[in-house]
């Protein structure tokens, strides 16, 4: 069996690092326990955030949305699971170069919502960062500490001249969490359908534009 990513870092620790520098951002994030955790640490965020069901969606959908709100800064708040689903975004990253998009990956080298078997990155061989950089996404690195983690962030958002990719090596498990002194972390109280109307309703409010009109229907 692989061992587990040697990092000193959870991913609650990290995603605490995070919310403490982001104000009036946009996050897209994937699916599993990273969800509840976020929505945790980051209360002030929960309008502005959106949960994507799909594996390989997050970062095609953030960028979008960099795309469409240029002036806008967005954060997709990826997964090693659910990037290597879709590699094939990276090279857009590479070739377009949306300088308002900070992408980072949770890597913890596992499926952790289907019950924990090990993705490519844990054979020590998959370098995600490596991949980005070589499809033209220049500011791509690897950090295993949250200080490392939180310097890598605060370097993406301030950079409006190209996106910057962050790939967190981090320790998920319960142990981790329970030794590092982290709340009990509950399940959302939400589905999806309505996370999706409070993510709309929070970009129309703040951009002054109307995305969904009125029902035709009561």
């Amino acid at each position: 069996m692989t061992a587990a990513p040697a990092s000193a870092m959870t991913r609650f620790s990290a995603m605490e690092a995070l919310a403490g520098m982001l104000t009036d951002e946009l996050v897209v994030l994937s699916l599993g326990g990273a969800v509840d955790e976020w929505y945790t640490a980051a209360p002030h965020l929960r309008e502005a955030s959106l949960f994507q069901q799909q594996l390989g969606c997050v970062t095609p959908q953030a960028l979008g949305l960099a795309v469409g709100l240029p002036h806008r800064r967005v954060v997709s708040l990826d997964t090693d699971g659910g990037l290597l689903f879709n590699l094939g975004v990276l090279a857009t990253l590479g070739n377009e170069q949306p300088g308002n998009l900070l992408v980072v990956v949770w890597d913890n080298e596992r499926y952790q919502s289907i019950g924990g078997p090990r993705t490519h990155t844990s054979s020590g061989t998959v370098d995600l960062a490596a991949i980005a950089r070589g499809a033209g996404v220049v500011r791509a690195s690897t950090v295993r500490d949250v200080e490392a983690f939180a310097a890598a962030c605060a370097a993406g958002l301030a950079d409006t001249s190209a996106p910057h990719v962050v790939v967190a090596k981090v320790d998920t498990s319960p142990e981790g969490h329970a030794a590092a002194g982290h709340p009990v972390v509950r399940r959302k109280h939400s589905d999806g359908r309505e996370d999706t109307y409070r993510f709309v309703r929070h970009v129309e409010a703040t951009e002054g534009v109307t995305i969904m009109g009125p029902s035709e229907h009561n």
